[in-house]
């Protein structure tokens, strides 16, 4: 299901994030997210699209977060050489997996969040384009990432740091699993889902 993610550029040229490249590199594990499994989630209120702000680390149902570096309408708002940074492309697919998945999710007892570091402004507008059933969550201070030790790409975006792409299954304030390296990114959700089936929370059980 692709709903609003085909655009056409200045140039006259369609261009449609939600196709991922066929040759993407591939990207492996630098062990930068090692020490993730089983950590306690850090206290930080992190902007919400659904208005207010969402602390983790209070949340006791299980949650799904996944962190994906930038996100946007067309391939013109990437940078320069994104497809050629392993992991960077195919934030608009995997969100757009979640949102198909989303009622099969929350059948598992499980919440749904998006987190990168752009604005909570801008994410609305991707609420809004991609019609995501689940809140988007900016760390735009990097207070989240700083207290994870989250990886990051080593290239700023309009003077941003993006985080690399890595999802994690939270509940009661506690890492559970950890998905790095994510790819493909259309196929995350899958993943998550096949992990909830086999380790139920024992809320759900």
């Amino acid at each position: 299901m692709n709903r609003g993610v085909a655009h056409v550029t200045s140039h006259g040229m369609d261009t449609d994030v939600s196709i991922l490249p066929s040759n993407l590199p591939i990207p492996t594990d630098d062990g930068a997210c090692d020490h993730l499994p089983g950590a306690p989630l850090p206290r930080v209120l992190l902007p919400s699209t659904a208005g207010g702000t969402v602390d983790l680390s209070a949340i006791a149902r299980t949650t799904v977060l996944y962190i994906y570096p930038i996100s946007g309408p067309t391939n013109d708002d990437l940078p320069d050489g994104w497809d050629a940074i392993p992991g960077a492309r195919g934030c608009t697919p995997q969100a757009c997996a979640f949102r198909d998945h989303h009622r099969e999710l929350e059948s598992l007892d499980a919440s749904v969040y998006g987190l990168s570091t752009q604005s909570t402004a801008y994410q609305m507008s991707e609420i809004a384009r991609l019609h995501l059933p689940f809140p988007l969550l900016s760390d735009e201070l990097l207070q989240f990432a700083t207290a994870l030790r989250l990886p990051h790409i080593g290239v700023k975006v309009q003077g941003r740091t993006v985080l690399k792409r890595v999802t994690l299954v939270c509940g009661a304030g506690v890492i559970r699993k950890v998905f790095y390296p994510v790819f493909p990114p259309d196929k995350n959700a899958d993943e998550v889902i096949a992990w909830l089936k086999a380790n139920p929370s024992r809320s759900a059980s």
